[in-house]
């Protein structure tokens, strides 16, 4: 068995298939982070993803062309999330519960949607859906080794690497994405700076929903050729776990990802080892979880050491010394508007 994963490990396959696998989880846990940073937890990713890969779908089997479905698969996902917003956001409702709901309504709906056009509650298979394009990158191609694992991967899957300059950039150096910082950690502050909350949460939400698109879009259409029951596969539930690990940053969120990318990869191979298929499609998952829990556990154990330091510094040094020099929530947020 050492052997065999030994092998697997260092096969350029097996890391092309990391890299395809890690795209879709990795793009809605952005979606997830900036969400978050909002201060909104969009737990309709799953929803948004099921919506999207079904739309993406339909919409390139009526009009025979792969970019069109991927427009409305990603049109679909944002609807998901301003229903979302709408709920929680106007009607005040709990957005965990309603992305939870939204959730079940697409795992239900989707297979309805599919089954009255089609007659299969299974598999799109009946439909001539379109598949998006893979990119050989010149002189990448040629490099050994590399060429293999970088090169001819699907489109989304640069555009999943792209997102994360993207939001990495617009969270640490735009305006706007110091206002959506400010909003998640102190939304009077952010009021008091002249930010509209409620604008930002759903300008957040629809950016989530744009990254779940893509996800979905490519789970259906470059992942696999067609659209099944459940093809999300609780990525969005998996996602709202990785933005925690990810610490709120993008750069975070690859090194969150990867970890479910490196899993799913090798539980493709481990199918031909003789282990159960059950255990086999559960092995991501475990695994995933666990790695969380363990890297979450690290964090808070390190933060916790910090503090105890920074107060045991405080103690020795006088009652409320350095306690004054503490940023509060509320000055933290006035610290990131300032200047806006």
């Amino acid at each position: 068995m050492i052997d065999f994963i030994a092998g697997v490990l260092t096969s350029a396959n097996y890391w092309f298939i990391v890299l395809r696998s890690t795209a879709p989880i990795l793009l809605v846990t952005l979606g997830a982070v900036i969400t978050e940073q909002a201060g909104i937890k969009n737990m309709a990713l799953e929803g948004s993803m099921l919506w999207a890969a079904l739309t993406g779908v339909i919409a390139s089997a009526a009009t025979g062309n792969a970019w069109i479905g991927l427009a409305a698969g990603i049109g679909a996902s944002v609807l998901v999330a301003l229903v979302l917003g709408f709920f929680a956001l106007k009607l005040d409702a709990n957005a965990v519960l309603c992305g939870v709901a939204l959730n079940l309504v697409a795992t239900g709906g989707t297979v309805f949607v599919l089954f009255s056009l089609t007659g299969d509650k299974g598999i799109s298979s009946s439909l001539p859906s379109k598949v998006l394009p893979s990119l050989t990158i010149p002189l990448v191609k040629d490099i050994p080794w590399i060429g293999k694992v970088v090169s001819g991967q699907n489109i989304i899957v640069y555009i999943s690497a792209l997102a994360v300059v993207v939001i990495d950039l617009v969270l640490r150096r735009f305006t706007i994405g110091r206002r959506i910082r400010a909003t998640g950690e102190n939304i009077e502050a952010a009021r008091a700076a002249g930010i509209d909350p409620i604008r930002i949460k759903f300008l957040a939400l629809i950016v989530s929903g744009i990254l779940a698109g893509f996800a979905g879009c490519f789970l259906s259409m470059g992942y696999t050729s067609n659209f099944t029951s459940g093809i999300a596969a609780g990525r969005g539930y998996v996602a709202n776990a990785a933005q925690v690990v990810a610490g709120g940053t993008a750069v975070g969120s690859i090194f969150a990802a990867m970890l479910f990318g490196l899993m799913d990869a090798m539980a493709t191979f481990l199918q031909n080892v003789g282990m159960p298929p059950e255990l086999i499609q559960a092995l991501p998952y475990a695994v995933t979880i666990l790695g969380f829990v363990v890297v979450t556990f690290i964090r808070d154990r390190r933060e916790a050491e910090r503090k105890r330091r920074l107060f045991s510094g405080n103690g020795s040094g006088g009652s409320g010394t350095g306690i004054s020099h503490a940023r509060t929530p509320r000055s933290k947020a006035q610290g990131l508007t300032h200047g806006m």
